[in-house]
């Protein structure tokens, strides 16, 4: 199992399921340029994608149609390839690129992690997979501008009578009507952060639990909040993120393994960027 993991033997494999592949295409063709063949693997794919598409087997008559786009297609793609149209064509370019990232995708992905794998892999990220911070409130609302001439007095007797009712204070009669909702549960600090704003969001952070506590600004005024429960960030069991662990793995091996395939891929080439040119100012007479 171990050797299966080794990036020297994944680009061997990568290597020799590119030659596959090329055999495999290169088979199906004739030496004569003007000659297509339409062997018998080739009717066996065309009737295979057929069944896939339309879960049923083609007609005669759908099939002779079938035949008559892939020889057209085939001639087409020669015709193009004899032309050169391939070159300086973004999208084919970016097309072939895919196709031979496809091939070490593959094979990045076939071996599957172990629960050890997984457990490494998340002692090395552990930061990737830190919960968000949770918060649990309550808040009432003042509108500044229905408050501009008192704003200052208006605060200090709304926080006065929250404190005496302490939690049990009937949100209803007290602050200004509000878009959002006078009580949250259990809601993420990106979820506050979009709802509220980073101003919110950071007091949340530091104001003690079970007390009213304000002013707090926010993206739309002045709130009074009280703190009932916050659960600090951490990281969860591990059979809890289990899943999007080994998400994380393959995507990792992924990367890994496109960025090994290019640098042994370029070691092949000499790499040679010219200078852009002088940008010449015409002279204005």
């Amino acid at each position: 199992m171990k050797i299966l993991r080794e990036p020297l033997l994944h680009f061997i494999l990568l290597g020799t399921a590119i030659f596959a592949v090329h055999g495999f295409v290169t088979r199906h063709r004739t030496d004569k340029p003007g000659e297509i063949v339409v062997t018998q693997g080739t009717l066996k794919n065309i009737i295979t994608g057929f069944t896939r598409t339309w879960q049923r087997p083609p007609t005669e008559e759908e099939l002779r149609g079938q035949v008559r786009d892939y020889i057209r297609e085939e001639a087409a793609y020669r015709e193009a390839m004899a032309m050169g149209l391939d070159r300086d064509d973004t999208i084919v370019r970016r097309r072939l690129r895919q196709k031979l990232e496809f091939l070490s995708d593959d094979l990045a992905t076939r071996v599957e992690p172990t629960d050890a794998d997984l457990r490494n892999f998340l002692r090395v990220h552990a930061d990737q997979f830190q919960s968000e911070p949770l918060f649990s409130f309550r808040q009432v609302y003042l509108d500044p501008q229905r408050h501009a001439a008192s704003l200052s007095a208006d605060e200090a007797r709304l926080l006065a009578e929250l404190q005496r009712a302490d939690s049990t204070a009937d949100l209803k009669s007290l602050g200004d009507p509000f878009l959002l909702a006078a009580s949250f549960q259990n809601i993420s600090l990106a979820e506050v952060k979009q709802a509220f704003g980073d101003q919110f969001a950071s007091a949340l952070a530091t104001l003690p639990v079970n007390h009213w506590q304000g002013p707090v600004t926010s993206g739309f005024g002045t709130h009074f909040v009280f703190l009932s429960r916050r659960t600090e960030p951490g990281l969860p069991a591990f059979a809890e993120i289990r899943d999007q662990v080994r998400r994380e793995w393959f995507d990792t091996k992924r990367s890994n393994a496109i960025e090994k395939f290019y640098q042994g891929l370029l070691k092949r080439y000499t790499v040679k960027i010219e200078p852009p040119e002088e940008k010449k100012v015409a002279q204005v007479r």
